[in-house]
């Protein structure tokens, strides 16, 4: 085996290293990025024990991760457009199934966690086919195996699908809050330790509290044009359309720190699959990109890495292991999609938050007596 080229160094790609890593089989990662802290890696996630936490096992990384993970960040609160709690669920009533764990931690754990030279920092990929990427610099690399790694909008994916993401009605704009229990205690005990989720007819305010005394809001509206998510971005805009909204959730926006981030929200199909195709497949969201309203695209893009690691190391040929790994991964990421975008639907019905206050009672009420996850 010549080697595998992973394209995308996210997560996704760098379990898909890692794993690699344990089992002696060796993987080069190509990232655009110039380096892990080269720009802001996201907010929190909270890795779920059939996938990410699954994937943080078979990496070997479940003791760095327990080190840096935020059990209180389960916390949860779904509020009304006039600040009412509908539903709350603290950590220690959630479980502890579900740690969270800042982004920015999860990534340099598993960049830590591979040797020198496995990630290429700064490395444009400006063409790709299956065995072959050739890079920003004229240097054409040769690989048995090219891994789709990189995201949404994946280079990869043409050579396996026609797909590409549909806007999908939504769009946030994300607002940020620091050194909150100092500067804005009001929204610090507003949001709690966890999750907030603010919901009425159309729109929301999610917030996110997390590592180092931050908050990071997203401002959900429904409109048809994914243009208007960057005319939204206007603070006094943004403020007018959630002049419905309780005061002390709209100071969430009032007091956050500039600039304002658009971010419309797209998906590929549900269903989305491809034919065979030799020497190359995708991974997270080059394969099943979809709405974060199921909580499932860093989880299942490390699930998926995990899958295809193990299925190359238990198979002789590469073909075989794609096989099962594709197999495995298109039901599976149907279903995420789908809850996604039913999920998506129900949080912004006319009658909103009574979905999710709903679907958070019946997961509550099933839990088994002794085993609250």
């Amino acid at each position: 085996m010549t080697g595998i080229a992973v394209v995308g160094g996210g997560l996704g790609g760098l379990t898909l290293a890692r794993v690699l890593h344990t089992r002696g089989i060796a993987a080069t990662v190509y990232e655009l990025d110039a380096s892990p802290a080269a720009r802001d890696q996201g907010g929190t996630l909270d890795l779920h024990e059939e996938s990410g936490l699954r994937a943080l096992a078979e990496a070997g990384l479940l003791d760095r991760f327990r080190a840096v993970a935020r059990e209180e960040g389960e916390a949860l609160r779904i509020l009304d457009r006039r600040g009412v709690v509908r539903f709350e669920e603290t950590a220690e009533e959630s479980g502890g199934t579900r740690p969270e764990v800042d982004r920015g931690a999860l990534k340099r754990i598993l960049v830590e966690s591979l040797p020198a030279g496995v990630i290429r920092w700064g490395t444009k990929v400006t063409a790709v086919s299956a065995g072959r990427l050739t890079l920003g610099t004229g240097e054409v690399v040769e690989a048995d195996l090219v891994v789709g790694a990189d995201g949404a909008w994946s280079k990869v994916r043409p050579l396996l699908s026609a797909a590409v993401p549909v806007y999908s009605g939504l769009s946030f704009v994300e607002a940020h809050l620091s050194d909150v229990d100092e500067r804005h205690p009001a929204a610090a005990a507003l949001v709690g330790t966890g999750s907030m989720f603010a919901l009425a007819e159309g729109k929301g305010l999610i917030a996110q509290r997390t590592g180092g005394g931050r908050i990071r809001v997203y401002a959900a509206v429904r409109t048809e044009d994914p243009a208007e998510a960057a005319d939204l971005a206007d603070r006094e805009r943004l403020l007018d359309v959630f002049a419905g909204f309780d005061a002390g959730l709209r100071a969430l926006l009032e007091e956050s720190d500039d600039p304002l981030i658009p971010r419309p929200i797209h998906a590929l199909p549900v269903g989305h699959r491809w034919d065979r195709r030799p020497g190359v497949t995708l991974l997270g969201d080059a394969a099943h990109v979809m709405s974060p309203f199921a909580g499932e695209g860093a989880n299942l893009a490390m699930l998926d890495a995990t899958e295809l690691a193990l299925a190359l190391a238990a198979h002789d040929d590469v073909e075989s292991a794609l096989s099962a790994y594709e197999t495995a991964l298109f039901p599976r990421a149907e279903e995420a999609a789908r809850d996604s975008a039913d999920n998506l639907e129900a949080c912004f019905r006319p009658n909103a938050p009574a979905a999710m206050v709903e679907q958070m009672l019946a997961h509550t009420a099933h839990r088994p007596e002794g085993n609250p996850s």
